[in-house]
């Protein structure tokens, strides 16, 4: 039985599914089920980048599906080598031929790159791109609120998303409130924190143990509680409709606190701070 997620408006109007699936690594044959069946279970969001080198994998599961294409959420994302005007311009329209597509509905700047100073630039590109019908809507990934200001600065737009590491041990309560604020939706990558220590985690285990869920819909639920999209990754049947199994209960307050409480200062999984961070 196909699940329906709710969706959020963006600033430009778009609506789009507050739960995704992300494609990192998703890739080949194998992929393309993988993403097909996440389609066939009532994900509409599919989550790719130019990086991951599997843009033709998430074009092809779309064309196998029997979802029709305007149905679907499809993101790509600009890689930090090609900044330049020219070049992102010429990589955007690569990107749509990769996956055989006429258009991409969200496509981000994957990292703003700020020691290159191309950031802008790359920007005007996706702004252009979005005028001659290439892309839906336009925003950013990484980007800290000083990058996001220059944009609307220097071109007059500003993004309808920002896609950032949120999980719960690196809550980017600060960035959250600043994306509010500005009418920015926050976009979590990592949600899970791929598992691993935070999975074992006492407190979330209670709280998953208390509402008779699994510690990965208890964490997808926060974001959701949060206004965080989220686009957990996962190649398997069962955990693809485990991770959208989350609009049937509540956290509350208490909850809530408990699990944004478990962040760290030094909360990112690699140290990848986008004021310094640099991505080719």
């Amino acid at each position: 039985m196909e699940n329906v997620i709710p969706k959020i408006s963006l600033n430009d109007g778009l609506m789009i599914p507050v739960i995704g699936l992300g494609t990192y690594a998703l890739k080949g044959n194998e992929g393309v089920n993988s993403i097909k069946n996440a389609i066939n279970h009532g994900y509409r969001l599919l989550d790719s980048a130019y990086n991951y080198e599997n843009e033709g994998t998430v074009g092809e599961a779309v064309r196998r599906s029997s979802v029709p294409r305007e149905e679907l959420i499809i993101t790509s994302k600009l890689p930090g080598r090609y900044h330049t005007y020219n070049k992102a311009v010429e990589t955007i329209q690569e990107s749509l031929y990769r996956a055989n597509l006429d258009y991409y509905d969200l496509y981000l700047i994957h990292w703003p790159n700020p020691k290159q100073e191309q950031y802008v630039e790359a920007w005007q590109a996706l702004i252009d791109a979005k005028k001659w019908g290439l892309i839906r809507s336009i925003g950013v990934c990484n980007f800290l609120p000083e990058h996001i200001e220059r944009l609307e600065k220097e071109t007059g737009v500003k993004p309808s998303v920002n896609q950032i590491e949120l999980h719960p041990f690196f809550n980017q309560e600060e960035q959250r409130k600043w994306h509010e604020q500005n009418e920015i939706v926050t976009e979590s990558w990592s949600p899970l924190f791929r598992g691993g220590e935070l999975f074992k985690n006492n407190t979330i285990q209670q709280i998953a143990n208390r509402h008779q869920k699994t510690v990965s819909q208890v964490i997808l639920r926060w974001h959701y509680q949060l206004g965080a999209v989220s686009i957990p990754k996962s190649a398997s049947h069962v955990r693809q409709l485990e991770n959208i199994s989350i609009f049937d209960f509540h956290l509350d307050d208490a909850d809530m606190s408990s699990i944004s409480k478990l962040t760290r200062p030094d909360g990112r999984m690699n140290n990848q701070d986008p004021a310094i961070y640099e991505e080719f």
